[in-house]
């Protein structure tokens, strides 16, 4: 878009192809992975009593109905298939769509229980702008619009996550969530002996606190940085996160997902790798990858020089 306001121009700034096709087939694995490995606890909820199911606000004004096996049961099935379907990148706006109806019911499912997990909310955001970005192929540089505009709110979706989570601390923590023993009883709870190590050395969980609530507070700087340092800033929110999982084990793995929108994701193309390792194991082991440049063979004519001439014979 040459013209526009230069905030329209900003939340649409074009991207490669590629990039959306990456992201999009990172995040459909995902949700197939979620269902299997992370949250397969969601369908015990069927054993729970109905009365003590709350559902979340949407759940309410939509509303949804209580969860049963047989609901339950079907919503899995049908988003694993379909969650596996769109990751191919076929039917983009249908499968999409499809995508992002029946995780939002498979979160509120396993939200309304009394716990609400932060870390979705990106995720959801992302399944929900998808569908809008159109067809993408893997390795495309040509640019879009509309996938910029859907990896922007993504991105937008992310930093809110972080921006969000330091005001809620706090609003109602207040000031002394910054000197409290927050990570204190989390160490106690899940630490392993990195955290023991850590929460060992004086006053270091409290600046750590502070540490993260200024963080989160800064985080909306990555949105206005230019590329190199934005992508410097995003390692530094992997390497937090990294940090948190190995000292108390939380992952955060959908909202590490969602911040994949701010990676050039065009450069990852699994297509022209899969096929390149299908043609080496074709060939046989040791062999070359690279294959020989054609060698014309010379006429008698024009094997001498660029003349034409022919070629000389030296006596034996």
């Amino acid at each position: 878009m040459a013209g526009g306001h230069p905030v329209t121009r900003w939340l649409t700034e074009p991207v490669p192809r590629g990039r959306v096709a990456a992201f999009r087939t990172l995040v459909y694995l995902f949700v197939a992975a979620d269902l299997v490995f992370f949250t397969p606890w969601i369908r015990t909820r069927v054993s729970v009593p109905g009365s003590l199911y709350e559902p979340l606000f949407v759940g309410r004004i939509l509303p949804l109905p209580t969860p049963t096996p047989a609901l339950v049961s079907v919503v899995f099935w049908l988003l694993l298939g379909v969650a596996l379907l769109a990751a191919s990148g076929r039917l983009p706006r249908l499968l999409g769509w499809s995508v992002f109806l029946l995780y939002f019911e498979w979160m509120i499912i396993a939200m309304s229980y009394g716990k609400v997990d932060h870390d979705r909310f990106a995720l959801l955001v992302a399944l929900a702008v998808l569908p809008t970005a159109g067809r993408a192929r893997h390795g495309d540089a040509t640019r879009t619009e509309a996938g910029g505009w859907a990896l922007r709110v993504t991105q937008i979706a992310v930093i809110c996550t972080y921006f969000l989570a330091a005001w809620a601390k706090l609003r109602f923590g207040g000031l002394d969530w910054l000197t409290g023993s927050v990570l204190a009883r989390a160490i106690i709870r899940r630490g392993t002996e990195l955290a023991d190590l850590i929460a060992a050395v004086p006053y270091l969980l409290i600046v750590a606190q502070i540490g993260i609530v200024a963080f989160e507070l800064l985080s909306p700087v990555v949105l206005v940085l230019r590329e190199r340092w934005r992508l410097a800033m995003v390692g530094f929110f992997y390497s937090f996160h990294a940090v948190t999982m190995a000292t108390i084990t939380i992952s955060f793995a959908p909202h590490l997902v969602a911040m994949a929108a701010f990676l050039p994701l065009e450069r990852v193309r699994p297509v022209h790798l899969l096929r390149r390792l299908i043609g080496a194991d074709r060939r046989g082991p040791g062999a070359d990858d690279r294959s020989p440049a054609p060698v014309d063979e010379p006429s008698l004519a024009g094997a001498g020089d660029d003349r034409g001439t022919a070629p000389s014979v030296r006596p034996g």
